[in-house]
């Protein structure tokens, strides 16, 4: 029985095979860290999300090379790929350079579909112009980085924007033909359960095609760490996790795609909470309390 609509199923179903995501390095920055917005960028960043890219390391070709190698045991011949730019804000940068960019990877034959995460603020008309020249080409996919619904923990994390953004981001990525990805995150200073599942529950009614759902990690070398050493606020036990996770799945409606459950954070730094860092023993606790609880994508959600 499939209690939850995943990334792997959805993705099987709508190519009729096997899609794995090539994670690669644009060598782009964001505006939160170069002086733009701000410096140092939110206060739980280490540095971005390249601890799951290939690294800047080579051409996109090359890096795309070395991807597809490492998972190449596991996906066998009839395997579709989807090129996956995570790290930092992969739409800022001149709309000229994004076409040069992306253009030759997603008219790649082994290349089923684009993923790029970006920032709701850093999509101007021209960069909209770009992103529908490649929905043209392939499915794509638009990471948003939301994290929570509240403008006071958005603040405290310095986001840098405010709903509003998020919600027109939104609007003008649907109408190009993108589908929106949002990202959440649990855990937060001076969230609640309450809280995180009002964020979810804005996610399940804003439009949009699928969920990354997130467990905070607080990580050595951050302003987050700082704040955690000071004692200024806890991070979260598995048990309670797992149950927020399982109302999110309640609450989202049968048809979104939830591409995570959880995510993982760089061994090497993860200070809290270190129970994270099983990722297998977290996932498998997960799908027996789902049975437990025979929780089922749905069950709570309500039409506007």
């Amino acid at each position: 029985m499939e209690r939850y609509r995943s990334f792997h199923r959805a993705m099987e179903k709508r190519f009729g095979r096997k899609i794995y995501k090539l994670a690669l390095d644009a060598g782009m920055t964001c505006p939160n860290r170069d002086g733009t917005m701000g410096v140092g960028g939110c206060i739980f960043c280490d540095g971005g999300s390249g601890t799951f890219a290939e690294g800047r390391r080579g051409s996109l070709e090359e890096q795309l090379s070395r991807a597809k190698a490492r998972v190449a045991a596991k996906a066998g011949e009839r395997a579709g790929y989807m090129a996956y730019f995570q790290s930092y804000t992969n739409t800022y940068a001149p709309a000229a350079h994004l076409l040069e960019l992306y253009l030759p990877i997603v008219r790649r034959e082994d290349i089923q579909a684009l993923s790029i995460a970006t920032r709701p603020d850093c999509l101007p008309p021209e960069v909209l112009s770009v992103l529908a020249d490649l929905a043209q080409e392939k499915p794509l996919f638009v990471e948003l980085g939301l994290q929570t619904v509240h403008e006071d923990t958005a603040r405290y994390i310095r986001r840098g924007y405010d709903l509003s953004v998020f919600e027109q981001a939104v609007q003008d990525l649907r109408s190009l033909g993108a589908e929106v990805v949002v990202h959440t995150i649990f855990g937060l200073p001076g969230e609640t359960p309450a809280r995180m599942r009002e964020t979810v529950e804005y996610v399940a009614h804003s439009g949009v095609q699928g969920i990354k759902l997130q467990l905070l990690h607080v990580l050595r070398g951050t302003e987050l760490a700082t704040a955690y050493a000071r004692g200024e606020f806890s991070v979260m036990e598995m048990a309670d996790y797992i149950a927020l996770v399982e109302d999110a799945i309640r609450l989202l409606p049968p048809e979104m795609v939830i591409h995570r459950l959880t995510g993982d954070g760089e061994k090497a730094k993860l200070l809290a909470p270190l129970w994270s860092a099983d990722k297998k023993r977290v996932l498998n606790a997960m799908q027996r309390a789902f049975v437990r609880d025979d929780v089922r994508q749905g069950q709570w959600y309500r039409e506007d």
